[in-house]
C-alpha cells in the first residue's frame, strides 16, 4: 500500500477530489481512497482545513 488508505478499484461516492497528483485521484474528479481525514480542528473556514490523506502519486510527476 503506498498511501495511508486502501486505494479501492472504484470511487467514494460523494467526494469530488480535483486534486490529481494524489494517489487516490481517479478520472472525473473522484477520490478511490476507502476512507479520507480532513484536518485542523476548531476550523472556521475552508482555508483552515486540509486532506490528511493526501499521499503524492509519483507516476503522475513523470
Amino acid at each position: 500500500m503506498q498511501g495511508k488508505a486502501q486505494k479501492m478499484d472504484h470511487h467514494n461516492p460523494g467526494i469530488k477530489c480535483v486534486v490529481n497528483t494524489c494517489y487516490y485521484y481517479a478520472d472525473g474528479d473522484h477520490c478511490n481512497a476507502q476512507k479520507i481525514e480532513v484536518q485542523r480542528r476548531d476550523a472556521t473556514s475552508s482555508k483552515e482545513t486540509d486532506c490528511a490523506t493526501f499521499t503524492q502519486d509519483h507516476q503522475s510527476m513523470s
